[in-house]
């Protein structure tokens, strides 16, 4: 499919045919977690869930480095395919994929060297340090195979095929499926072979994802001339990544804060309960980041295209959708929130902490939908201060201080009541930049059509 669509089509029916098969990969990435907990719960036990949720933060921020490459080099691709600038986008393209190889082994390298400390600092106790070892040994040996596999995929979509975007993340997510209760139950690996799952997954699709762009029916196509570190197209693809960087690092630090004062007020019940509710979290906000990886190459094209009108209604429909789809999931975590714990570990201890917790903190989910979209825009369209400022207020600004203060005064409700008052706060922030976002993009348009 020929990126100039991107410009053409209705955009109600491009942003349906992006947006659909980025909900699936979306929830078949989140799956990676769910079915690794899952699994780790029913298979090891309580101690193995809590040591995955010590060792989570690591994960994270592998994720944002891969995220800070993969998410700025699509953006940039999307716009310079706008801009009819292949080449840009191809030598872009190269540079993405030298990045990941440099950065992911040099995360892996660091992160090994320092695991022990690093692991007693985010709260490993003597009985969870052993399985908190064991899962982020294996995950970081992987991690550049995480690196290609999600950074690349992205692109997949950026230059205009949504659908084997979407295949890939099925397999992997299939793969998991399959490989996850094989190494647990049938080999008996534990925790590590939860881990093995992963990272044999994420090798099979880099693999795939080379083949794609070297001699694949690909429309862009990684040169060797262009597999290198350029320094000036770092710093732009860096620039442009940096807020889903730093949103993925501020989980990290919001998630490590948040053991610290589980570990506290709840023990380690309560840890493995948070677990439990950021994988659920996760996978019912998946669908918003797909909605956003679908409008973000109808937005970047159109905005360097200079299709204000385009942009506009792309941001109007995918703010809509992601909230039907927030209210429906709120529904969900509502009336359902014991099965939900439930499937991760029978232990009533943990049904309990967990429900109530699960009911606090996605009490503002309605609103959280609106606040992503709008973040994802900024960055879409490279005004990377406002995408910046936006990512940090929910999960820094706002959450922090909220999880910092509150036990004070209601102890482990506290902690839950943290989430939702940071996400109602976060989302009014985004709702008046939106405004003032459409009437620039309104003017923009005007301004057009009068010189036509």
């Amino acid at each position: 499919m020929g990126a100039n669509r991107l410009g053409e089509l209705p955009v109600g029916k491009l942003l349906l045919e992006f947006s659909v098969p980025a909900i699936i990969a979306m929830i078949a990435n989140a799956l990676y977690n769910v079915i690794d907990s899952i699994f780790v719960g029913r298979g090891v036990g309580s101690l193995a869930l809590t040591a995955v949720t010590i060792a989570f933060p690591i994960m994270i921020i592998l994720m944002a480095f891969a995220m800070l490459i993969g998410i700025g080099a699509t953006a940039m691709i999307s716009l310079k395919l706008g801009q009819q600038k292949k080449d840009d986008a191809e030598r872009i393209l190269g540079t993405a994929f030298a990045s990941s190889v440099v950065v992911g082994v040099s995360l892996t390298v660091i992160f090994l060297i320092f695991l022990d400390p690093l692991l007693l600092f985010l709260g490993a106790t003597p009985d969870v340090f052993l399985y908190a070892k064991q899962f982020s040994t294996v995950i970081l040996i992987g991690a550049v195979f995480q690196f290609l596999s999600f950074g690349l995929n992205n692109i997949i979509r950026a230059e205009g095929n949504p659908v084997i975007s979407m295949a890939t993340m099925l397999f992997s997510a299939g793969m998991n499926c399959l490989l996850n209760p094989l190494f647990i139950f049938v080999f008996h690996w534990g925790v590590i072979g939860s881990a093995l799952a992963t990272v044999t997954t994420q090798i099979l699709v880099s693999a795939y994802i080379i083949y794609h762009f070297t001699i694949g029916k690909s429309n862009l196509k990684l040169h060797k001339k262009y597999f290198r570190l350029a320094p000036d197209l770092m710093g732009k693809i860096a620039s442009i990544g940096l807020s889903p960087f730093l949103l993925q690092l501020a989980a990290s630090v919001t998630l490590f804060i948040f053991n610290s004062h589980l570990l506290e007020y709840g023990g380690e019940m309560a840890v493995a309960a948070m677990g439990v509710i950021n994988r659920t979290a996760m996978m019912l906000l998946m669908p918003i980041f797909g909605i956003n990886q679908g409008a973000q190459p109808i937005i970047g094209y159109n905005y360097g295209a200079k299709k204000y009108d385009r942009v506009r209604k792309t941001l109007r429909l995918a703010s809509i959708a992601a909230t039907a789809i927030c209210i429906f999931g709120f529904v969900l975590s509502e009336l359902f929130s014991p099965q939900i714990i439930g499937l991760f570990n029978k232990e009533q201890e943990l049904i309990a902490i967990g429900t109530r917790g699960i009911r606090i903190f996605m009490l503002m989910i309605p609103v959280v939908g609106v606040q992503i979209v709008i973040t994802n825009y900024f960055q879409a369209v490279g005004k990377a201060s406002k995408a910046i400022l936006l990512s940090l207020t929910r999960q820094v600004l706002f959450l922090i201080p909220l999880i910092l203060i509150l036990p004070s005064f209601f102890r482990l409700d506290g902690i839950w009541m943290a989430g939702p008052i940071s996400d109602f706060s976060s989302s009014m922030l985004a709702i008046v930049l939106l405004v003032k976002e459409f009437r620039y993009l309104q003017d923009k348009h005007d301004e057009g059509s009068s010189l036509r």
